[in-house]
Formats: C-alpha cells, structure tokens, sequence
C-alpha cells in the first residue's frame, strides 16, 4: 500500500475544512508547486479531522479487504460482491486508483471507507469516480477519502471528477453538491435497470450524475433554503405535502427525510416517490435547471446553469458508481 495522506486520530465538525479557495493560491496562474502542496495540506487536513489514516491499495489482501467492506455496505455475501476484488484489482492495473481509510482500534487499523477511481481519456482530463463509501457517519471518512482521491487526480493532470448517486438520498446530495461543491449535470432514468443487493431491492435505479472541478470546487457557504418559503408550490409528493416550489429562476424539490427506510416499510410508496422526483428533475432539467445544492432539511435547490457554468465532460457517459458519507445500514448505490 502506498502512502497518499496520513493523519494522526482525531475529530472535528465535517464543515471545519479547511478553505480550498485559500490553500489552493494562483492555480490559473501556474504556481504548480504552490498548489501542489495547497491540496496535500487540504488531504492531509481532511484526515486529520476524520481520525483516518487514507492510503492507495495495490495488493491483492488489502483489496480483497476492501472488496469485503464494499459487500457490507451493500448487504451482499461477501462471496458475491457488489465490486469483486479481481475487478478492483484489474482496475488498478489500468491505472486506476483503490483509496482505503483505516481507523486505528484496540486490535490494529479496520478499514472505515473507500473509493475507487478511473481515468476517462487522457485529452478529456477527467476522471470516474466508480465507486465510494465510507461507515463513520459524520466523522468526515468520506470527505477525507474524496480529497485524496481528488490529490491523486489532480497529480496525473486530471481537473473533473465525475460519478453517479441516487437522487432520493438526501445525504448524499448534500455531501455531494454543497461539502464537495460538486454540480448535478444530468440525471438518468433507471441507470442501471433492476438491481439486487440488499439496498435497492425493489426500486428503480435513477441516478443523478455529478460533476466536481477538482481545481475550484469547495464547500458551498450561501444557503440552499433562501428565497424557498417565499416560492409558489406547483406539486404535491406522495406524502401528501409539498414536493416541488419555484419562482423565476429557481426550484426546489423535496426528497424523502430517509428513503431506505420507506423503501423497507412502503415499496409503493417508495416507486411513488421515485416517479414525482424524476418527473420533477427531467422536466427541468430539459429546461435547463441544474441541482447545485440540498438543504439540511431534504430540499434540492436547482438553478438555471449555462453551458459555461459546467466542467466539460468527456462522450463517454456517466460514471458506474455512487459517492456517500454513510454508515452500512444506510442507502448508498
């Protein structure tokens, strides 16, 4: 396993980050080494916060280890991943990367999370996300795990990272468009057809891809919920409160507080929600509208987004993976 960022234990609030905007310094300007070392300090920084030591894994135990916690978090066997480990392995050998966060404990280190990224075209400098997920809820695992992957990235000339999550997962949308600043640039119905790990039994697979400028983005500070209450409801959700809300350059749109959990009590009324979100997102999305941010409460906020808002991205589709912060009893895919 080689060293990417390592850190002493630790713990700290997930909005303590450090400001990427101010680490970063002049990258337009090509202070190459300056900015170098502004994104290790932010990785090193990420660790440190979340208690975690995160490394790149190459050997065949350590990721079969990993191949093993991405079966826990799926609630599969582990004699039938999700991500078996020759797949992980093979992979890395195409130049891709297996970051693993270890906690320390009173046995040794145990795996705590894990990424896995590929590169797209070398001419596109863009990378895939395939895979992501971390059990220490609200340590900030996940986030540590993203900044060395976006270091790694970002050392072999790649500035966008792109990857997949399921819309109706409100923390999910949240780590990921306002923690990571990162911004919904398509959304997919059924991505991936019927699926069958203990997670997703039963639902359709929408997904919704996201883009994240590795060189720029940063945690969102504005809140998602300004103008919100002031805005004319226009749709009714399945619970029988309001789903969708707008005004003249704005909408939002309400997901369930926890849809793992109607999923397990209500299948129908899961799909049901399924179906009121999609109609919702494809509508605007055909307008123009772009998810930029979830509130704490489960409300999308979409904006109106030009073409020149959006990192450019590569023809070769989205990514086959998801990004959370979760715990193993939590939705992930």
């Amino acid at each position: 396993m080689t060293p990417v960022t390592s850190s002493a234990a630790g713990s700290g609030a997930a909005d303590d980050t450090p400001n990427v905007g101010t680490l970063a310094g002049d990258v337009v300007g090509g202070a190459a080494d300056a900015s170098r070392i502004a994104w290790e300090c932010l990785a090193d920084a990420a660790a440190r916060t979340a208690g975690v030591t995160v490394r790149t894994v190459h050997d065949v135990a350590g990721i079969r280890a990993v191949a093993d916690f991405f079966a826990d978090v799926w609630r599969t066997p582990r004699a039938t991943p999700p991500y078996p480990s020759e797949v992980l392995r093979s992979l890395v050998h195409a130049g891709g990367a297996v970051h693993a966060a270890y906690s320390a404990g009173p046995s040794g280190e145990r795996l705590a999370g894990a990424a896995v990224a590929v590169f797209g075209p070398p001419a596109e400098r863009d990378v895939y996300s395939f895979v992501a997920a971390a059990t220490e809820s609200g340590r900030g695992v996940g986030f540590a795990v993203k900044q060395a992957q976006r270091l790694w990235a970002l050392k072999r000339g790649a500035t966008t990272m792109r990857w997949t999550f399921d819309p109706l997962v409100s923390r999910n949308a949240r780590f990921n468009l306002v923690k990571l600043g990162a911004v919904g640039s398509e959304y997919l119905v059924d991505f991936y057809g019927p699926m069958s790990d203990g997670v997703n039994d039963g639902d359709e697979s929408d997904r919704l891809t996201v883009v994240w400028d590795l060189v720029t983005g940063t945690t969102r500070k504005d809140s998602p919920a300004d103008g919100r209450f002031a805005a004319d409801v226009f749709r009714r959700a399945p619970d029988g409160g309001p789903l969708a809300l707008g005004d003249a350059d704005r909408l939002w749109c309400r997901v369930p507080e926890d849809i793992v959990a109607v999923r397990a009590a209500d299948p129908a009324l899961a799909l049901d929600w399924r179906h009121a979100v999609r109609e919702v997102f494809t509508e605007a999305y055909a307008e123009g509208l772009r998810a930029t941010a979830m509130s704490r409460d489960g409300w999308y906020l979409l904006t109106r987004r030009r073409s020149t808002d959006l990192p450019t991205q590569t023809s070769a589709g989205a990514t086959v993976g998801t990004l959370s912060e979760k715990t193993s009893s939590e939705e992930q895919a």
